[in-house]
Parts: structure tokens; C-alpha cells; sequence
């Protein structure tokens, strides 16, 4: 009977260190989830900052030119510029590492980053197109690829910035449950 008033009280404090590992271990699985969604967050929103002041800065010289209020040659210079940060933006977006629910709004981004360099390269074509050829004809199809160039650029800004919206307010799985506990519990 001694033997057994000291395995008790031995049992007793291996059984509260399992305890303790368990939920010591769980606790910094949930951390590690939660840094990982915010990290992800913050990597996308950075992305789309940088994506719509890449974008935003082309975009008004791109509408002067449509509109005819500077020449086409204006954009020799930032059209190629904003090729190269647009392009710089895919390859980032594409080395961003981010948990497995935002991806596929990672890759929306990247898809929507390569349609506005595919609409910048509409815009250099059209732009090309008036410089070189001031034939009747040609002018319509320079207006035309300049214009929708243009439209899709800004197209794909205003979808990067709703696919950084949804991210934005994207949650973990163990967030979302730490939040409806939370919820829950404001309720009662």
C-alpha cells in the first residue's frame, strides 16, 4: 500500500505534464496558423499596392493619349517602365508563399497582374500603330487597340483590388472559429 501513496502523486504529475504538452503544442499550432494567415494577408495587400500604383501611374498618361490631349509619343517612355514594374509584380506574386485559402486569390491576382501587362501591350501596339502609319484605317485600329488596352488595364485594377479586398477580410480556419466563439459569446 505504501508503494502506491507514491506512484499516485508521481502519476498525477506525469498526467498534468501531458496535459500541459498537449495543450502547450496546440497553442503553438494555432500561433503559427494565425501568422501565417496574417503574413499572407499582408503579403497580398502589399502586392496590390504595389500593382495599383504601377498601374495608376500609367493609366492617366495611357487616357490622355486615347482622349488626344497629348501625342502618342508621350508614352515612349513610362509605357515601357510600367511594363517592367507590372511584370516585376507577376514574378513576386508568383514567389509569394501564402496558406492554402488564399491562394487561389493569389493566383486571381497574378492572373488579372498578366492581363494588364497583355493591356499595356495592346496600348504599345496602338501606340506604335499612330506614330508609324497616319493612314486612314490604321488610325481607327490605333484608337481602338489604345481604348481597350486602356479599359482592360483598368479592369484588371479594380478586380486586384477586390481580390486584396477579399483577402483583407479572409480568416484562417482557426480564426474563423476564435471569431464565432467570440461572437457567440457577445450574443449571450
Amino acid at each position: 500500500m505504501p508503494e502506491v501513496a507514491l506512484l499516485l502523486p508521481f502519476a498525477l504529475g506525469v498526467a498534468i505534464a501531458a496535459g500541459a504538452w498537449i495543450v502547450l503544442s496546440q497553442t503553438g499550432i494555432v500561433a503559427a496558423e494565425s501568422r501565417d494567415a496574417s503574413a499572407g494577408r499582408a503579403a497580398i495587400a502589399g502586392l496590390a499596392e504595389r500593382a495599383d500604383t504601377a498601374i495608376g501611374r500609367i493609366a492617366g498618361r495611357i487616357d490622355q493619349v486615347r482622349r488626344g490631349q497629348v501625342e502618342a509619343s508621350e508614352l515612349a517612355d513610362p509605357l515601357p517602365v510600367a511594363q517592367a514594374e507590372v511584370a516585376a509584380v507577376v514574378d513576386d506574386a508568383r514567389a509569394v508563399r501564402t496558406p492554402a485559402g488564399l491562394q487561389p486569390i493569389r493566383d486571381d491576382i497574378v492572373a488579372e497582374l498578366e492581363r494588364a501587362g497583355r493591356a499595356l501591350d495592346m496600348v504599345e501596339h496602338g501606340r506604335t500603330i499612330m506614330l508609324a502609319a497616319r493612314l486612314r484605317g490604321r488610325e481607327l485600329e490605333a484608337q481602338t487597340a489604345v481604348k481597350r488596352g486602356y479599359l482592360n488595364l483598368l479592369h484588371a485594377r479594380e478586380a486586384i483590388v477586390r481580390h486584396a479586398a477579399t483577402a483583407a477580410a479572409w480568416r484562417s480556419p482557426t480564426e474563423a472559429r476564435r471569431d464565432a466563439r467570440r461572437h457567440a459569446r457577445q450574443v449571450r
